[in-house]
């Protein structure tokens, strides 16, 4: 299936970025389609996840809310079992303990960020200001 531009990506495609070569093809493609940035990567026995926004509209406060409870919920139950860095435009997630499960992982985060930007397009909701 190939992928399409402005789609989340199904686990199956989520692309493996564990070499920098891989890495900087697959950053490039997504920046080229204006799309999210979304890998996995091999760190010695366990699995990676990132996600980058790039030029992507910044999710909404509230919707970085849910984002952030999620990726927390991985750390405190050990499947993110390295920790994490998480910000409105960036998600990483370490030491996960297989590939299928950072794919998994991977693709429900895309997709909700999508789903959660599309959502804004639809029902624009004011931005609080600091």
């Amino acid at each position: 299936m190939p992928m399409t531009p402005g789609m989340p990506l199904p686990a199956a495609l989520i692309p493996d970025c564990t070499s920098e070569e891989a890495h900087r093809a697959a950053y490039k493609r997504a920046k080229a389609d204006s799309s999210i940035f979304v890998c996995i990567t091999r760190q010695g026995a366990h699995w990676g996840v990132v996600l980058d926004v790039i030029s992507r509209p910044l999710v909404t406060d509230e919707a970085a809310k849910v984002l952030r409870s999620a990726v927390e919920e991985l750390v405190a139950t050990g499947a993110a079992a390295g920790g994490a860095n998480f910000s409105t435009e960036y998600i990483l997630l370490r030491k996960i303990g297989s590939e299928g499960q950072a794919r998994e992982i991977a693709a429900a985060f895309h997709a909700a960020i999508y789903g959660l930007q599309q959502l804004q397009v639809a029902v624009p909701i004011p931005r609080q200001s600091a």
